[in-house]
C-alpha cells in the first residue's frame, strides 16, 4: 500500500511539473492534475491538501536534485575561478528550464515562511561553495560577493 501511495504521489509531482511548464501556475489546478494522473479530484486531496503543498513537494523534491547538478559540476573543476563559473553557468542552465521557471515563480507567491526558509538552506550550500571559491581566488568580501 505504501508503495501504491509513493508510486500515486510520484506521479501527481510528475503531472504537476508539467502542467507547470505548459501552462504556469494558472494551469496547475486539482481538476487538472485529477486529468492528468488519472484520479478522482477528491483523491488529489488524499496526497496535498492544496496547490502551495504540491508547490512544496515539487520544491522539497526538485531542488535538491537541481542543486546537487550545479555543485557537481563546481566540484570536478580544478581551479577557483572554473568553480565560479560553473556555478554561473549552472544557475542560467536553471533560468532556462521551465520547470525550474515554474516553481520559481509560483513559489514565490504560494509557500509559507517556513517552507522557503527550507529552500532558502538548500541554496545555502551552493552560496557556500561559491564563497569558498571567492577566498580561494583572494577576494576581500567573499561573503558579501556571493550573497
Amino acid at each position: 500500500m505504501a508503495e501504491h501511495r509513493q508510486l500515486q504521489r510520484a506521479a501527481l509531482l510528475d503531472a504537476a511539473r508539467t502542467l507547470l511548464t505548459e501552462g504556469g501556475m494558472e494551469a496547475l489546478t486539482f481538476q487538472a492534475l485529477a486529468a492528468r494522473t488519472g484520479l478522482a479530484r477528491s483523491s488529489v486531496y488524499e496526497y496535498f491538501r492544496s496547490r502551495a503543498s504540491v508547490v512544496e513537494a515539487l520544491c522539497e523534491v526538485d531542488f535538491p536534485l537541481w542543486a546537487a547538478e550545479i555543485e557537481a559540476g563546481m566540484e570536478s573543476c580544478d581551479t577557483a575561478a572554473e568553480r565560479i563559473e560553473a556555478y554561473v553557468r549552472g544557475q542560467l542552465a536553471l533560468a532556462t528550464d521551465p520547470r525550474h521557471r515554474a516553481v520559481v515563480a509560483i513559489s514565490a507567491l504560494e509557500l509559507d515562511e517556513a517552507a522557503r526558509e527550507r529552500i532558502r538552506a538548500a541554496h545555502g550550500r551552493l552560496v557556500g561553495l561559491v564563497v569558498q571559491a571567492l577566498e580561494d581566488l583572494g577576494h576581500p568580501q567573499p561573503r558579501l560577493a556571493a550573497a
